[in-house]
């Protein structure tokens, strides 16, 4: 996943443009770079496991010919884009999902380790059919599933093609050639005409280069030590460190919230005061209400509506509905600060390239982002606090800022968010010493006084381990102000008009969409969150009880399931997830066994059953 652009024409494109053009590019990934030049009489690609702005300064000037791309990591940086395999070189955005299925019926071994390299391999085997750079484009999109966004040179043919499956790559005029982005907007910026978005082989863009029969040189520089996506490398002894104690503990005997939960009480009968509090949150309001509202909002043509995606659940249907109920045509975005895992990227990749929608991507500096949390982590195991752990997920409050940008920049202004309203965990804020709000009707809450205590609360927990006053303090403060003091407009929940069914939901995604699950849980819930195996385990083992368990007990309020129901899921969701808590600790870069064994030494809030009475 990236962005990418480039330029062809009589002469080369002014500096000013160019800037634009790599500027905007950087915003959807950072972590490396790569680009292809026409010099004076040869090609020449470049790449870098850093900066496109770096990268730069070490080529040659751009010239009249050229086309880049600034990185978001999804495998690694072992192999970096521009790829370049039997003689056609390539710039993809996107994830290929499928690529192994491909390179068996192509009868082609993968000589890198990333996906990209299966399209020039697709693109080559069809001109050696027989086919056509014209329909090499429809070929690569009828055998790939998943984003792809691409440039393909094919030098000893003299051509430079243009495609992509979701809309993410436009095309216009500029100074008398052709540029191209992966947004409209930086192309707007530069003042180019003719401006259109290439979706589908059909739309494909083949344009007219220099020819060139020897092989392209490749010039590489690796001076990064530490992999942003680094192999796992499971450890039965890391593994085996892992509980999963058995609570001796009193649970509500309405819902399945145990009596570690901040601030519970029970009445005579057992009844906890969340369960005397609860208001229905799954009754959505008429339809038509919702079809009224965005009335205004319909265009002749063009995007109508900016969605905010994860590659969830609930934000995978939540655009399903968009698309198939409302009929709107959306433009998505997906904020990626270094906590989403590559399984989340493929969802985002298989979505929105089976719904043909075109997916804008703000990458944060991954690199800071991960050097912040491990900080505070570190923090963390000095003195393990349950009312912290939210301080690991401050990073992606910015998800709020980002989006108001991109209203401004697509002209999108209606903003449809697909929320499960049952996901509201009292608890997080409540170990740091916040007492519910039974009266909260929705699962983020703004009130600057609210916030303003929650600060208070979370600087005296702050006291306790002072490693957590360090260089991440503005960017959480920021994250935070984004999230719950700006103003929000044109802005809705669909599933406050649309019921929220798990099962539907599932059943939705797995059918039309083969929407991939993780390998190490059955629950589809935060499965491409990097953070959440780990926040779970510490609350569970300190606490006994998960998010799993606030959320199962709203299905049992709201009449979904049953107790014993939710009893058996919350057993099953809570296990430990070693493969993602693996994963996470390695990309912050914090020692496995000393996170673990802080959790596991931490002073517990309920009593352990004897072995002798614990049922399996």
């Amino acid at each position: 996943m990236c962005g990418i652009f480039g330029y062809a024409g009589p002469g080369a494109l002014d500096a000013t443009a160019a800037k634009t053009l790599v500027k905007h590019a950087q915003q959807r990934g950072r972590d490396s770079s790569g680009m292809v030049i026409r010099g004076a009489d040869a090609y020449h690609a470049y790449k870098a496991d850093y900066t496109i702005d770096r990268l730069l300064k070490r080529i040659p000037p751009l010239g009249n010919l050229f086309f880049g791309h600034s990185r978001l990591v999804t495998n690694g940086t072992g192999d970096n884009q521009p790829v370049l395999r039997e003689q056609v070189i390539v710039l993809h955005n996107g994830i290929v999902v499928n690529e192994q299925k491909i390179w068996d019926e192509l009868g082609k071994t993968p000589e890198l380790q990333v996906d990209t390299e299966v399209i020039p391999a697709i693109i080559s085997s069809h001109l050696a059919g027989g086919g056509t750079i014209e329909t090499a484009a429809a070929r690569v999109l009828e055998l790939t599933e998943g984003v792809v966004a691409c440039a393909a040179l094919v030098p000893h043919l003299g051509k430079l093609l243009l495609f992509s499956n979701n809309g993410s790559l436009y095309v216009g005029e500029t100074q008398g050639g052709t540029v191209f982005s992966s947004e409209r907007y930086p192309l707007e910026q530069i003042g180019a005409s003719n401006i259109r978005q290439s979706k589908g082989g059909d739309e494909a863009v083949v344009l007219d280069v220099p020819t060139q029969d020897a092989e392209i040189a490749v010039t590489e520089w690796k001076n990064r030590n530490v992999d942003l996506v680094p192999g796992l490398g499971y450890s039965a002894a890391e593994e085996a460190l892992l509980q999963y104690p058995k609570p001796d503990f009193r649970r509500c005997t309405k819902c399945v919230l145990p009596e570690t939960m901040p601030f519970i009480s029970f009445d005579e009968n057992g009844v906890c005061n969340y369960c005397h509090h609860y208001k229905p949150r799954n009754h959505p309001r008429p339809k038509e209400e919702l079809f009224e509202l965005i009335k205004p909002f319909r265009r002749a043509k063009g995007d109508e509506v900016l969605v905010p995606f994860s590659g969830g659940r609930d934000s995978s249907y939540g655009l399903h509905l968009i698309i198939h109920e409302l009929e709107l045509r959306p433009v998505t975005y997906t904020y990626d600060w270094g906590m989403v895992t590559d399984l989340g990227r493929r969802n985002v990749s298989r979505m929105s390239s089976k719904l043909g929608v075109e997916n804008i991507i703000v990458a944060a500096d991954i690199t800071k982002k991960r050097d912040y949390i491990r900080r505070n982590l570190e923090a963390w195991i000095k003195s393990p606090h349950l009312g912290m752990l939210s301080v690991l997920t401050a990073g992606d409050k910015h998800f709020f800022r980002h989006i108001e940008t991109l209203k401004r920049q697509t002209g999108v202004t209606l903003n449809l968010w697909g929320i499960n309203p049952l996901e509201v965990t009292h608890f997080k804020a409540g170990f740091l010493g916040v007492p519910p709000d039974f009266a909260e009707e929705r699962v983020y809450s703004h009130g600057a006084m609210k916030q303003l205590r929650y600060q208070r609360l979370r600087l005296k927990a702050m006291t306790q381990s002072l490693g957590y006053f360090n260089r991440s303090i503005p960017d959480t403060l920021a994250g935070e102000y984004y999230r719950s003091f700006t103003t929000k407009t044109n802005y809705f929940h669909i599933f406050d008009y649309w019921r929220w069914d798990e099962k539907l939901i599932e059943d939705t995604l797995d059918a039309e969409y083969d929407w991939e699950r993780a390998p190490d849980t059955q629950t589809t819930w935060r499965i491409g969150d990097g953070t959440a195996a780990f926040y779970n385990y510490a609350y569970y083992t300190i606490a006994g009880f998960t998010e799993h368990d606030t959320f199962r007990s709203n299905q049992i309020r709201e009449g979904d399931i049953s107790r014993e129901e939710a009893l058996r899921l919350v057993e099953e969701e809570n296990t430990p997830r070693y493969p993602n808590l693996k994963w996470y600790l390695d990309v912050v870069g914090v020692d496995f066994t000393a996170a673990i064994t802080a959790i596991n030494t931490a002073p517990r809030l309920y009593r352990e059953l004897p072995v002798e009475s614990r049922v399996s």
